[in-house]
Formats: C-alpha cells, structure tokens, sequence
C-alpha cells in the first residue's frame, strides 16, 4: 500500500512539474512575442515650409569721384553725402538708419607701379559708402527703385561686389518655430498612419522622435526679400 500511495504521489509530482514547465513555457513564448512586437516600428518625416518676409534690411551704397585738387575731392564728396542724405529723407528713411563710412581717397600719383612718365588724367579717386539699416522694408525697397534720380545728379554710383549686395534678413523665427514643429510633426503622424493602415497594422506610441535644423533661403534670386523656413521632423512610431 506504501509503495503504491509512493508511485501515485511520484505521478502527481510529475503531472503538475509538466504542468508548471508548460505553462512556463507558454509564457515565454507569448512574452517573447510581444517583446518581438515592441520590435516593430515604422520611421516618417515630416515637412513644414512656409515663406515669410524678411523685417530687416541692409542696404550698402557706393560712390565714386575723382579730382586732382584733395580739398576740393573731399568737398565734394560732403556735398553728395549731403544730397544722398536728403534724397533719403524726402522718401521717408530716418537719419538714425543711415551710417556714413569714412572715405577711402587713392593718390595715383604715389603708385609704384606707374610708368614714371605715365600722368594719370585724375590724381587722387575716392569712394564713399553709405549703408541703410532699416527694419521698414517695404519702403527702403521702394527707395531703391529711385536711386537713379541722384544718378541724374551727377553722382556715379559704383556697382556690383559682394561688399555691395544687399541683404535681407528674417529675425522672427522664434515666434513661428512652435507652429511649424506642431505642423511638421501632425504631418509625420499622417505618413505613419497611412503606413499602418496599408500594412494592417495598428500605430502606436512615438518610440522617438528627432527635429531638424530650421533653413532659411531665398524663395528666388528675384526676390531675396521672401524667405522660405522649412523644418523636417523624423519620429518613429510603434506598430
């Protein structure tokens, strides 16, 4: 009787050590599917680019003159400083945006490179540059289109040179970045679910997410007062 209430106890043993490392091992393989699962993830971008105006402006002037009296060069170039100065009043450019740079004045006469018997026509050349700083745009761009009336005046503009380009500049991205990371990221999620609906599946959390580097450009060489802000986002989503 013993030794057959010994088996019986032996066979229970086993039944619930069989039980136990089958339910074991059917807990495994379902956490080892749902750990696979956390595997699945579908990576998108998402794009937010807008044009916006630029608030800032830096335009540089140049002008060119030559004489052979120096006192009689540099009342002349006060005298086109003067004109210049006014013309920008009378459209509407304050003082406090006008910088006058100091002249720069060439003797010919003193160039080591001349023939001795070359004699140049003019002794002494000058360039005046006058730079406006101005956040009103819209009218400096105006008084540009005028610039020809002082041309008219007898004052030789100099052209070209990349000390002369204009520059134009957009200062408020700060204030517009909420808005297009909030746009670039709705975005993402409208590729990601797209994905997700293609592919049966279901989307779930951000696994991570990454925001670009804002760029500003020019929208076009015709117009370098339009600037194009454009941002991508990237996020990764659970599936």
């Amino acid at each position: 009787m013993q030794v057959q209430n010994s088996k019986i106890g032996s066979l229970l043993l086993g039944f619930f050590i069989f039980l136990g490392l089958s339910t074991l091992g059917y807990l495994l393989a379902r956490a080892a599917i749902d750990f696979k699962q956390l595997d699945r993830s579908v990576t998108v971008k998402g794009l937010s680019e807008h044009e916006y105006d630029a608030d800032i402006v830096i335009w540089p002037i140049q002008f060119t003159l030559a004489g052979n009296d120096l006192s009689r060069v540099y009342q002349s170039i006060d005298n086109n400083v003067n004109t210049i100065k006014q013309f920008f009043k009378q459209n509407g450019i304050a003082a406090d945006e006008i910088t006058i740079a100091t002249p720069s004045i060439t003797d010919k006469s003193l160039n080591q490179y001349n023939d001795r018997n070359y004699q140049p026509e003019f002794r002494f050349y000058a360039k005046q540059a006058i730079t406006v700083y101005s956040k009103n745009v819209k009218r400096v761009r105006s008084v540009m289109t005028k610039l020809a009336q002082l041309g008219k005046q007898g004052i030789v503009f100099t052209q070209g040179g990349y000390e002369l380009s204009t520059e134009y500049i957009f200062t408020k991205l700060n204030e517009v970045k909420p808005q297009m990371i909030e746009e670039a990221t709705r975005k993402a999620r409208e590729v990601a679910e797209k994905f997700a609906s293609d592919s049966k599946s279901k989307l779930g959390k951000i696994k991570r997410a990454s925001q670009g580097r804002f760029s500003i450009y020019e929208r076009d060489k015709n117009n370098p007062h339009i600037k194009k802000v454009r941002v991508v986002s990237t996020v990764e989503y659970y599936l």
